[in-house]
């Protein structure tokens, strides 16, 4: 039984392999292989995805051909979101025969800037922004509207700028801060903090609005400025932000990331306060392994995957010459409870 192309290499075993996770005959794979008729698209797709899914690389003559370059501009992968939503962004590009190509900004690393004039020289089809300068009041949002006068498609996510008008996606974060406080108040908490990064950001406006409101409307609370703490988002931007919140008495603490939240916990344990026996804790995005930490986040999940499928599909529609609405669509988040938060404190009235 032959299966052409040294690159898939040779031995009875991987076909037999490839068969029983496709479910299929040997034969059939090889059929598929070497590219012979008689195979139906649906049985020849479920021998690919076998190959995939196994690692193979798939034999040259069956790779699809690309329809293009799309960049795909991110912050430090640091934070796992980020490559959460870079991994799916690139996965579902893939499946619509695009080539995708992370540029990742570092610090002291390319500048935004220098990607977007690097992609845009390497003649992209669009570029997708994840978390960018379009998410910080404080830039010049002229650098978009300069690459939609180019031509270039253009999606952005997490952030908005009333003054450029492309499509922007995000999760809605007035209602995640206040799913979070909700959850915390119904614990019976009342002293409630926020730990948020710096001001300057959109969806830190956001989740601020949105606490604000939250901690009036279910607790009378209309004086939150000193409950509120910026920081950087990150464990050590978490934990210097907590400590200031547990200076000030704070019982639960709402974080804008898991990874400030974790900082959080961090905060707690170094003044000997358990959590969630002391303090509660909440995070934001619901990363990948946050459920394993200890004790597991409570989180607000951020929708990745309906993002993503949005933001492909509104480029691909500009790409296609039919662009959609020039406006935001925001998608609701989901509140998910693990261990990290429990009963406030017993006040005796």
């Amino acid at each position: 039984m032959t299966h052409n192309g040294a690159s898939f290499g040779t031995g009875t075993a991987r076909l037999t392999d490839i068969a029983a996770q496709a479910g299929v005959s040997e034969a059939t794979v090889s059929r598929v292989l070497n590219g012979k008729p008689g195979v139906s698209a649906a049985t020849r797709q479920a021998v690919l995805t076998a190959l995939d899914l196994m690692g193979y690389e798939r034999p040259q003559r069956l790779r699809q051909r690309s329809n293009g370059l799309i960049g795909l501009v991110t912050p430090e992968l640091d934070n796992p979101i980020f490559p959460a939503f870079a991994q799916a962004i690139e996965k579902a590009l893939t499946q619509h025969g695009y080539t995708p190509l992370l540029c990742t900004r570092l610090p002291g690393g390319a500048a935004e800037d220098e990607f977007t004039e690097l992609l845009v020289e390497r003649g992209v089809s669009g570029i997708i922004f994840v978390s960018g300068l379009h998410a910080d009041t404080t830039a010049n949002q002229d650098r978009y509207t300069r690459l939609l006068g180019q031509g270039v498609p253009l999606v952005l996510l997490n952030g908005h700028s009333g003054d450029v008008q492309a499509p922007f996606i995000s999760p809605d974060d007035w209602a995640a801060a206040r799913l979070a406080v909700q959850h915390l108040v119904d614990l019976g908490h009342e002293r409630i903090g926020l730990a948020v990064g710096p001001a300057r950001f959109v969806p830190v406006i956001r989740k601020i609005e949105g606490y604000r409101r939250a901690m009036s409307q279910l607790l009378g609370t209309t004086e939150v400025d000193e409950l509120i703490s910026h920081s950087l988002f990150s464990v050590e931007g978490g934990q210097a932000a907590a400590g200031v919140l547990l200076e000030r008495g704070c019982t639960g603490i709402v974080c804008a990331s898991d990874l400030m939240a974790l900082g959080a916990i961090r905060a707690c344990r170094d003044r000997g306060l358990s959590v969630p026996g002391d303090v509660s804790v909440v995070g934001f995005d619901d990363s990948p392994l946050i459920a394993f930490t200890d004790p597991p986040l409570t989180t607000v999940r951020q929708p990745v995957q309906s993002m993503v499928t949005a933001a492909v599909h509104t480029l691909l529609e500009a790409i296609a010459g039919t662009p959609g609405q020039h406006s935001e669509l925001i998608f609701q988040p989901e509140f998910i409870v693990r261990g990290s938060t429990g009963s406030g404190p017993k006040i005796v009235r």
